[in-house]
């Protein structure tokens, strides 16, 4: 090999090193400082033929996976063992494959790195540090839709809260499968089991996923009055029994899409007076519907963090089936779409449109719940509720990152070594609509609504976002409110 060559070879190979070090751990490096826009390196594809030519991997060499299997990081991987790639686009690939691995939710750290190179011939790193897998663990959660609702309007009433053991054990057999076990008391009477398992066969395309969920109530929400619920309690008799169970099967052919084909069965069952309360909240009167349910759900992320994503893309696609006949008789589809572009220096901002449709029209008070509940809601109208058959929002925000720090550990030998903190202040901006045939006195149907707000979010290891939020809505009303989970 000519020397001007095999010096150009060196050079990249150093850089694309130190390149992927800092994108995926911060440290500095010798090499972080690259040449000038005028000189030939700056300019491979014009000025270098040499640096043209692809690189062959030959290795991929992996470490720190005492639990998850080899083929299971592997299939994360946007390269592969015996293909080429030129430089700059495995540089790339690089910090797709950490994100990738760390979007798998089974690792707290992941670094991707050139290990060696022999001519135009190299080996690739793959270090990785897991995460605890296995989660007993006390159970304590209002039933509320939302912590605010709970302490506020409900007073801290401990009567509304369900306690009890959940025992989480991720990556069960190292191949990312999930078995979650819920044994749960108070307000409600609940067992749920799930299994969920990406890949069942060979070619790690198609996977699967069971779950089981049945349990009981001595309260139930049985109609909407301006917006707000309405419950009805009984301190002798379960009001409300419910049950559920699926089985579906899933399919990834790339990396970052997932489908999922499922079928279900439902039960529920009120107790007469419910009726009474509201004839409307089963079909036809009832007091018992069964059902089958099908569905399809499209998932697609191609984001650098899931729980809080700050660049990409992500969305969702769901077509939902429930009942066969006239007797219970529903098809709803769900969209929801989001973007997140840096627009300053550690300054991102973010989109989110979602949208729900409901049909026909004539549903029942079991099948009208919308906006405000679960994860579809908007900020600002916590307190309130919106059931109705169409509908949907358009979330913005822009959020900078405020603090960045880590955290040691006392204990030495830790799988964790520290624990990373990051602090990012928002403001945001919402706007939806909700549509109801017959929305009764509930004003906030059928009309245009608005908030905005700022915020204070926190997001530190094993995916624990804490948002706090100042809140205002076109109601005059503002307020500080909590938010645990991620949202979309």
């Amino acid at each position: 090999m000519p020397c001007l060559e095999k010096y150009v070879i060196v050079f990249f190979v150093m850089w694309c090193q130190a390149y992927t070090l800092d994108a995926q751990t911060g440290q500095s490096s010798p090499y972080n400082e690259l040449p000038s826009p005028g000189s030939p390196v700056g300019h491979p594809a014009k000025d270098s033929a040499v640096i043209a030519r692809p690189f062959f991997v030959r290795k991929i060499y992996i470490s720190g996976n005492k639990r998850t299997k080899e083929s299971i990081i592997l299939r994360e991987l946007p390269f592969r063992e015996n293909e080429e790639y030129a430089l700059q686009d495995l540089v790339a690939r690089f910090e797709d494959a950490r994100r990738q691995l760390m979007n798998t939710a089974l690792f707290h750290d992941v670094i991707v790195a050139l290990k060696r190179f022999d001519g135009y011939n190299v080996d690739i790193t793959v270090e990785v540090k897991e995460r605890w897998y296995l989660f007993p663990l006390p159970y304590f959660k209002p039933v509320d839709r939302n912590f605010n609702q709970w302490l506020i309007e409900q007073k801290g009433n401990l009567n509304r809260v369900d306690y009890g053991l959940k025992i989480i054990h991720n990556n069960t057999t190292g191949r990312n499968d999930k078995l979650n076990v819920w044994l749960v008391n108070g307000y409600t009477k609940r067992v749920s089991l799930s299994y969920d398992r990406l890949y069942i066969e060979k070619s790690m395309k198609w996977g699967m996923r069971t779950s089981l969920n049945l349990g009981s109530n001595r309260e139930v929400n049985y109609a909407t009055a301006n917006n707000k619920q309405v419950f009805y309690k009984d301190e002798n008799r379960f009001v409300r029994s419910f049950f559920n169970a699926s089985a579906e099967l899933t399919y990834r052919k790339a990396i970052k899409t997932r489908h999922r084909f499922g079928l279900g069965y439902s039960s529920e069952k009120v107790i007469d007076t419910i009726r009474k309360l509201n004839p409307s909240y089963l079909y036809n009167n009832n007091t018992r519907i069964r059902y089958p349910e099908l569905y399809y759900i499209m998932n697609y992320f191609d984001v650098d963090f899931i729980p809080y994503p700050l660049k990409g893309y992500l969305a969702e696609v769901s077509v939902n089936k429930k009942g066969l006949n006239k007797s219970v008789n529903l098809w709803q589809t769900t969209v929801k779409v989001g973007g997140n572009w840096p627009i300053a220096r550690k300054t991102w901002l973010g989109l989110r449109v979602a949208g729900n449709l409901k049909l026909p029209f004539k549903q029942p008070f079991y099948n009208q719940r919308l906006l405000g509940y679960s994860d579809f809601f908007m900020q600002g109208y916590e307190y309130y509720v919106l059931d109705g058959v169409a509908g949907g929002y358009l979330k913005t925000t822009v959020t900078k990152q405020l603090l960045g720090f880590n955290i040691k550990m006392p204990i030495k030998k830790s799988t964790i070594e520290s624990i990373p903190f990051k602090v990012y202040v928002k403001a945001y901006s919402n706007m939806g609509y909700v549509y109801n045939p017959e929305p009764g006195n509930n004003n906030l149907n059928n009309k245009m609504l608005y908030s905005g707000g700022v915020g204070i979010d926190i997001v530190t290891f094993y995916d624990f976002v804490m948002r706090f939020e100042w809140s205002f809505n076109q109601l005059g009303q503002n307020g500080l409110y909590l938010h645990r989970k991620s949202y979309y």
